[in-house]
């Protein structure tokens, strides 16, 4: 997301998210589903970014509960479909560390990308550079590339960021496991979204770790196209392709 802690400052009213499920219903395993993942909250979250085409609507929200558990994805994606002869609904719902991610997330399900735009007033710090601005349209784009195998969000004053760790689905991409990074400068508050590459599977998490350790260097670079190669001995790992945290 564009800031791994509450949108502040707000210049206009939080406004309260509306699911618009009068009058359907569900079944029994997938009405506890919704209210688990989603409807437990519905008064803490944040609409960001919402789209709604007919029967479907595409959400990106900020949970401000995740605060309460170190280390969770603060931006939830939310689809849902209505069946209004039916009178029922059904849904599909992911915890994202980014809200960048959470876009890719709807894009991916059938949302125009020009239409789920983020809420400027309500999103947080806004990017700090076009380095930034570019990557996040990447992710956006393109994060159905990547599987996550790791994340940890730190709404720290001290230190705000969101490290996430990202392994290319396709064998043949530049530096086969990623590392994202957002940082929030509190000064300026503005945030910075910055990319890195590793050639194997443990190099990426373990940057990770030691950046919220405040141990890491640089990121390295990103290898070009022409570059890339899976080094010998370097066995293939996976990746959980579902969101998760490791931490």
């Amino acid at each position: 997301m564009s800031s791994p802690a509450e949108p502040a400052p707000f210049r206009k009213p939080i406004p309260q998210v509306d699911f618009d499920l009068d009058d359907l219903d569900a079944d029994e395993e997938k009405y506890l589903d919704f209210y688990r993942n989603v409807g437990v909250h519905e008064d803490m979250l944040v609409p960001l970014a919402e789209h709604h085409d007919g029967p479907y609507s595409y959400y990106v929200l900020f949970d401000r509960t995740a605060t309460w558990d170190p280390g969770t994805p603060q931006v939830l994606a939310v689809h849902l479909q209505r069946d209004f002869e039916k009178r029922t609904f059904s849904f599909e719902q992911a915890p994202l560390p980014l809200s960048a991610m959470a876009q890719s997330w709807l894009i991916h399900r059938g949302c125009p990308p020009d239409a789920i735009g983020l809420d400027p007033e309500l999103s947080g710090p806004p990017p700090a550079d076009e380095a930034t601005r570019a990557l996040e349209r990447r992710l956006a784009g393109d994060g159905d590339h990547y599987a996550m195998g790791y994340s940890y969000t730190s709404d720290d004053p001290d230190d705000m960021v969101v490290v996430v760790a990202l392994r290319a689905l396709d064998e043949r991409a530049p530096s086969l496991f990623r590392v994202v990074v957002e940082e929030v400068d509190t000064e300026t508050w503005t945030h910075t979204l910055r990319e890195g590459g590793f050639d194997t599977v443990g190099e990426a998490p373990q940057w990770g770790e030691d950046r919220l350790m405040g141990e890491a260097g640089p990121l390295p670079p990103v290898r070009p196209a022409a570059a890339a190669s899976r080094p010998a001995g370097v066995a293939k790992a996976a990746a959980s392709p579902s969101p998760g945290r490791s931490r």
